[in-house]
């Protein structure tokens, strides 16, 4: 069974950074396609970033410049480095995993105040 902890998120202002943390368990990471996603209240779940098992990234539109995925395959963790915190960027960010199917993690809430 695929675990997935997030870590990493809090409150923050707007302009500054945070980093988020997805340690996997139960896969082999290093072939595991590996995305991060959010959910703002009354908004529907969307993609932010997306992490192939070779290495390759994308990214929503509404985050390209600003935040990065990487993962570091040692550790079995992913990442989300984000800069230049909007207030648009309070939710949810969930981890996901593909491997032999979808599996999310809890959430981690990030809130950018204004």
């Amino acid at each position: 069974q695929v675990q997935l902890v997030e870590s990493g998120g809090g409150l923050v202002q707007a302009g500054e950074s945070l980093r988020l943390s997805c340690s996997a368990s139960g896969t082999i990471f290093s072939v595991t396609a590996m995305a991060w996603y959010r959910q703002a209240p009354g908004k529907q779940r969307e993609l932010v970033a997306h992490i192939t098992s070779g290495g390759r990234t994308k990214y929503a539109v509404a985050v390209q410049g600003r935040f990065a995925i990487s993962r570091d395959n040692t550790k079995s963790t992913a990442y989300l480095q984000m800069n230049s915190l909007k207030s648009e960027d309070t939710a949810v960010y969930y981890c996901y995993a593909n491997y032999w199917g979808d599996f999310w993690g809890q959430g981690t809430q990030v809130t950018v105040s204004s």
